[in-house]
């Protein structure tokens, strides 16, 4: 099968693939996947680099490093200089997840600003793309990306967007790409169905987020990478395309954002 499809951000190293996680990144490839983005960073900082070795591993996995704002709190500096030698691994290509996330405040609003900043500080020395996770925070997240990211013109990805257009339009502007997750697919997403349309399609992403989110008709079974093909047909029946179209849209804007043509 010809290979056009995207998972711009798999957690490949969740333990819920711990029993398959061969045969998990096999059927991704076999499904048409031309490229995956494995998250680092899911269990906290002494995890910030989790997902490097798979990526290692096979040469069209690519790996994040960062620290998620769910675990900000447990963030010491050690973390940060192991995390600025880790993002120097060239399997590494962005730093992230990293964010703001105001939904579970999980660690304190203050502790995750003070992280993302360092975060930007990292990736603006180690010239990295970043990956933004954004949860009921964009005011705040829209203030602290210009201030200390926008000057950078390295840009990034707004990971499962959930925003409105006009804060996508924003991002845009400041070199960043919009991705777009499982819940797309869901029948009460029609707000986020809306906000996908207005998109420029070379700004478009397709993601699953897996193992969470499985998109329909998957919902309730564990995700993986290979359902990103109900992303990217959602997309494609939104935008009056084929899925072979979005596919290679997708994949064509995440090799331009990576610089990995």
């Amino acid at each position: 099968m010809a290979q056009f499809l995207l998972d711009s951000h798999a957690h490949l190293d969740d333990s819920q693939f711990d029993p398959d996680r061969d045969a998990v990144i096999e059927r991704a490839r076999s499904a048409g996947l031309e490229y995956l983005l494995a998250i680092s960073g899911g269990s906290g900082p002494d995890d910030l680099a989790s997902a490097v070795p798979i990526a290692e591993r096979h040469d069209w996995i690519y790996s994040t490093v960062g620290i998620h704002p769910h675990e900000a709190k447990k963030a010491e500096e050690r973390h940060f200089e192991q995390l600025g030698a880790a993002a120097r691994n060239s399997k590494v290509i962005g730093v992230g997840e990293i964010g703001l996330d105001y939904y579970y405040d999980h660690s304190p609003r203050e502790e995750q600003k003070r992280v993302l900043i360092r975060q930007l500080e990292i990736a603006r020395q180690t010239r990295k793309p970043i990956i933004i996770h954004c949860r009921e925070a964009w005011e705040d997240l829209t203030n602290l990306i210009e201030a200390h990211w926008k000057s950078a013109g390295l840009g990034g990805i707004l990971h499962c967007f959930s925003g409105s257009a006009e804060i996508a339009r924003k991002f845009i502007d400041w070199g960043f790409y919009v991705s777009f997750a499982g819940n797309v697919t869901f029948k009460k997403a029609d707000g986020l169905r809306a906000v996908a349309r207005e998109i420029p399609l070379d700004r478009l992403l397709t993601e699953t987020d897996c193992p969470y989110l499985a998109p329909v008709p998957h919902r309730g079974k564990r995700n993986e990478p290979a359902f990103v093909r109900e992303v990217t047909r959602a997309l494609a029946t939104l935008r009056n395309s084929s899925e072979q179209e979005m596919g290679e849209h997708a994949v064509r804007n995440f090799t331009r954002l990576f610089h990995l043509t």
